[in-house]
């Protein structure tokens, strides 16, 4: 959403007002239509980029405003989480060098904030989600300061409530409570636009929806998230859940999400997703609106329909209509948001390219593709593309079922090349960017099965914070040297180079794969778990997941001898035996206040809580962890000084 002055549509007058100036805009974009007033000719290409900002941790670096100053460029601009940022790439005219042409122009502007950045101390990344990313890092005080971000964020809570439970289900699964909006904030991507006449946006809106879930399949690049392999693409229930101002029904009435793949095949023109969206969703954001749209096209000038566009930012459609003015002349757009940022900038190009392409040439193959293919089918398509990357298998045209690899390889490959050709993009981008679509697709790397891959070997090495540390360093290193995801080697131990404890939490480090027993549970079942689990400490909670207290193996075992050498009774339930009351911790305290309050309570675990919840356990296992590690790194350093000295 880019427009600046906004505020939340509070009173009934407010919305009202507002409604006024978008019916009247709707009216003066179907006065522009009719008088043939939109640009035709020439088609230009654009493109926004999103990024991460990290620290020397590789964990989010809440930094943009003061980075932004320093950058002094009008071409970034803020996002909505102080540790993201996004830069606006120059419109280039579809043809000729125009593919690798916008690649230089993002490895250009990449470089100004990267260099930036370091002497900031911290670094930049592509990634649809950032590994590293915590729970605590969405905390509202990460809310980048502008007005606009407040008045979204408190529109979104007025009409869900304050608390927005998340809940995602792939390789892992993954539930939990916030109580703040910033959770959209964990999602980067890579925006595409594609500038389309009037004539022909039908046709090219609904091909652009059609080939959503194949295009997708092989540019997905966000598979984990809080530590969890979720989705290929996790960014689309990510964004679908985050942004959702639905409430539960009682009975089967039909209600529409606001981030959304559309409902059915677009029939007239551009002008039906707009009055469907006003129809839809209600007006959360206004805006001071001073325009007279009607006086303005009596004058000859063009409006910048300031009302619909701020409408239009408060839907989220995963291929979205656009109405911008350059130079006086008012353009329609197709504006692709389902591209997350990364792996590597040649990835990003090469999935644009393939997108575009495929706009531009498919028309020639399928006049008309909604006779071919049910929309149901295309939206299916998109989700389980979202959920399996390249392992999907599409219900295509004429109801045939494909694997990802042979329909992009045999049949959208192929029609993207035509398509780029018919734009007259010169052979060489065609030939560089296609074929890094077909070696992503016939290696099967794409950015999210590397990262997985990746994931699951550090983890039978390291502890899971130190494996997304890994990973995300081994991420930037990767990006730095260029070469495309499908060539990358699996992040390593050694990828830890910059990793130290003393600014890490206890959420990064505890364990949350708990077996508990409760209070009423007797003291053999608490053996039974301690042998069985190999584990030294059992929690204690009741129905409702509260701390009560806890068993260590010392403890159980010292029971079981007083019961055998003193001929005791034994007790009959755990309650009779456990630590009351015991000490714990909050998941979002440092790791070298938990270190203290074992040494000094001379204590091997501390419970962790949060809003009176067991939410995991820290235990002397956990710190042999990080010794380890840290033990390893120093030795490394030394070494390398050596060699240094000696070289």
């Amino acid at each position: 959403m880019g427009v600046e002055s906004v505020k939340p549509a509070e009173t009934r007058e407010q919305v009202q007002e507002f409604i006024k100036y978008l019916l009247r805009d709707i009216r003066a974009m179907e006065r522009m239509l009719s008088e043939g007033l939109f640009e035709t000719d020439p088609i230009r290409i654009g493109a926004e980029q999103e990024l991460c900002l990290v620290d020397r941790q590789a964990k989010p670096a809440p930094v943009s405003i003061e980075l932004l100053e320093k950058l002094n460029d009008p071409d970034f601009t803020t996002e909505l989480a102080r540790f993201n940022l996004e830069t606006n790439l120059m419109p280039l005219e579809f043809t000729g060098k125009c593919l690798s042409e916008l690649e230089s122009n993002i490895i250009r502007q990449l470089e100004k904030v990267r260099s930036v950045m370091r002497e900031m101390e911290g670094d930049i990344l592509l990634t649809g989600v950032l590994p590293t990313i915590r729970k605590s890092d969405l905390d509202i005080e990460n809310l980048t300061p502008l007005p606009r971000y407040d008045a979204l964020c408190q529109a979104i809570s007025k009409l869900r409530g304050e608390e927005y439970d998340l809940r995602i289900q792939g390789m892992d699964e993954l539930l939990m409570r916030f109580d703040s909006p910033l959770l959209e904030a964990c999602n980067t991507g890579f925006q595409v636009h594609l500038q389309v006449a009037p004539d022909d946006f039908v046709l090219k809106y609904n091909l652009a929806q059609a080939i959503t879930g194949p295009v997708l399949a092989s540019a997905v690049n966000s598979p984990i998230l809080f530590g969890k392999r979720l989705w290929a693409e996790t960014r689309v229930a990510l964004f679908h859940q985050s942004v959702d101002t639905r409430k539960v029904g009682d009975h089967l009435r039909e209600s529409s999400p606001r981030v959304t793949f559309g409902t059915e095949w677009l029939r007239n023109s551009i002008l039906d997703i707009y009055k469907e969206d006003i129809a839809r969703y209600r007006v959360i954001l206004s805006s001071e609106v001073t325009e007279d749209v009607d006086e303005l096209l009596d004058r000859g000038e063009i409006p910048k329909l300031m009302a619909l566009q701020v409408h239009n930012g408060t839907v989220y459609r995963w291929n979205r209509p656009c109405y911008g003015v350059s130079n006086g002349k008012p353009h329609l757009r197709i504006e692709n948001r389902i591209f997350p940022s990364g792996p590597t900038v040649t990835d990003e190009v090469a999935n644009a390219s393939l997108w575009l392409g495929l706009l531009n040439g498919m028309g020639d193959h399928y006049p008309d593709i909604t006779e071919k293919l049910d929309f149901d089918d295309a939206r299916m398509n998109f989700i389980a593309a979202a959920k399996l990357g390249l392992d999907t298998k599409f219900r295509w045209i004429g109801d045939k079922r494909y694997s990802a690899v042979d329909l992009i390889q045999k049949e959208l490959i192929p029609i993207a090349e035509e398509g780029l050709r018919k734009a007259g993009v010169c052979e060489g981008d065609i030939k560089s960017y296609m074929d890094v679509i077909r070696d992503r697709t016939e290696t099967g790397q794409t950015g999210s099965y590397w990262m997985v891959k990746s994931y699951n070997s550090l983890s039978k090495k390291v502890s899971r914070e130190q494996a997304v540390t890994a990973l995300t360093n081994a991420m930037i290193k990767n990006q730095l040297k260029g070469e495309p995801a499908h060539k990358w080697g699996l992040a390593r131990p050694d990828d830890l180079e910059m990793w130290q404890p003393s600014t890490l939490l206890v959420e990064e480090f505890m364990t949350t794969d708990l077996f508990t027993v409760q209070k009423d549970d007797i003291i053999e079942l608490v053996a039974n778990l301690l042998e069985w689990r190999r584990i030294r400490y059992v929690p204690v909670e009741d129905d409702s997941k509260h701390l009560v207290g806890l068993l260590s193996m010392r403890m159980v075992f010292r029971e079981f001898n007083r019961i055998i050498h003193d001929k005791v009774t034994a007790p009959s339930s755990v309650e009779e035996i456990m630590i009351h009351n015991p000490i714990t911790i909050h998941p979002e305290a440092s790791i070298v206040e938990a270190i203290g309050i074992m040494e000094s309570r001379k204590i091997g675990c501390l419970p962790v809580v949060k809003n009176n919840r067991l939410v995991g356990i820290i235990t002397e296992q956990n710190y042999m962890t990080i010794t380890n590690r840290l033990l390893r790194r120093v030795y490394t350093q030394g070494e390398e000084k050596k060699r240094g000295a000696n070289g």
